[in-house]
């Protein structure tokens, strides 16, 4: 089985491509739709305790997690030991199940791949990308978004230039949704010629 990790930076379209391979019969692993089912569950606890006032009903309040973390120096570094380990088992889970069913490939969906040496752990790199000023745009739309929130995130993310420098693929979503999506097809062709070895060497048992 192939494993492809699709990444891209803030405000690219990843979840857009993400469809459109699901719409096609991939299967798609979210990491953030982990971390979510997280934040209800397993890592309530553990973040609450790292972060007091950041749980809200039993949830982690991810707004509150986020004041929490921008005052504390290192406090992403803090998150990712207690959510990384937890995601990680939750997506060898989840490949496990498309393995079992025989799927030739599967995406994992990574905002930061890159960053985390994730791309060690996949055969395949696609990265999505736009023109900096429409990403801009898009993520500006956001609620609760600012110029200022946003080129903190940036700052945190490897550049797009050296994200595409490094992919095996990139999808272009500065342009129509529907070319975007002709070239997810391509790639999904090309891939169904293509052997893995990232599941036996960095996820199954």
């Amino acid at each position: 089985m192939l494993i492809v990790g699709l990444t891209g930076s803030i405000g690219m379209g990843k979840s857009t491509i993400a469809g459109r391979f699901r719409s096609q019969g991939v299967p798609v692993i979210d990491a953030d739709a982990i971390v979510h089912e997280l934040y209800e569950g397993e890592a309530v606890a553990p973040v609450e305790a790292a972060f007091p006032g950041s749980v809200v009903d039993g949830k982690v309040d991810r707004a509150k997690l986020s004041q929490a973390l921008m005052a504390q120096p290192d406090g992403f570094k803090v998150l990712e030991k207690i959510v990384h380990p937890l995601v990680r088992a939750r997506q060898r889970a989840l490949l496990k199940q498309a393995a079992d069913a025989g799927a030739p490939f599967v995406v994992i969906e990574i905002p930061l791949l890159f960053e985390t040496n994730g791309d060690a752990r996949v055969d395949i790199c696609l990265v999505v990308s736009a023109p900096y000023e429409m990403q801009k745009q898009r993520v500006l739309e956001r609620p609760n978004m600012t110029e200022e929130k946003f080129e903190q995130i940036l700052a945190k993310q490897v550049p797009d230039e050296e994200k595409r420098r490094r992919a095996d693929f990139v999808v272009d979503t500065g342009q129509s949704v529907e070319a975007s999506f002709a070239e997810v097809d391509a790639i999904i062709d090309a891939l169904k010629i293509r052997k893995g070895t990232a599941y036996q060497n960095y996820w199954s048992d």
